[in-house]
């Protein structure tokens, strides 16, 4: 509940920040010369862009998380507690890198299956490849849909 008041508050703080920045552009349009007609559609664009990115994240967690729920509701959810971890909390990395390898050959027994590449991508995560998980849990979305 603490992360969705989080997001909450940064989408509104970020609404509030397109909307001013919006009425910067439409004031910079207003002015009729070049520059400031350039400068005012350069600015307008900054917050449609801005409203894409938080959308199309927000759709990627709520996608990951109806996903999560899913496997969970059938007891397949990725479990990585049991592995042993640094100081730091991190998982050591040998550890991660044979759970991960056990992922992977999940995914090459069935590469159809949405839940083998959630679970993929999940080892990705805690192996601290955050860029392959994100992409990995990308496919597991179009998998799922």
């Amino acid at each position: 509940m603490k992360v969705r008041l989080t997001v909450g508050l940064l989408v509104v703080a970020l609404a509030v920040y397109f909307v001013l920045l919006a009425g910067r552009a439409l004031a910079l349009l207003q002015t009729g010369s070049l520059v400031g007609v350039l400068l005012g559609v350069g600015v307008l664009i900054l917050p449609l862009l801005g409203v894409w990115l938080v959308y199309s994240n927000l759709r990627f967690g709520w996608q990951t998380e109806k996903m999560a729920r899913e496997l969970d509701a059938d007891g397949l959810l990725p479990d990585a507690s049991h592995l042993p971890r640094r100081p730091s909390g991190r998982v050591d990395r040998d550890a991660a890198d044979a759970w991960f390898e056990e992922r992977r050959a999940e995914v090459e027994a069935a590469p159809e299956d949405w839940r083998a590449w959630f679970r993929l991508a999940y080892a990705y995560d805690v192996a601290g490849d955050r860029g392959r998980a994100r992409e990995t849990m990308r496919k597991a979305i179009q998998l799922h849909s």
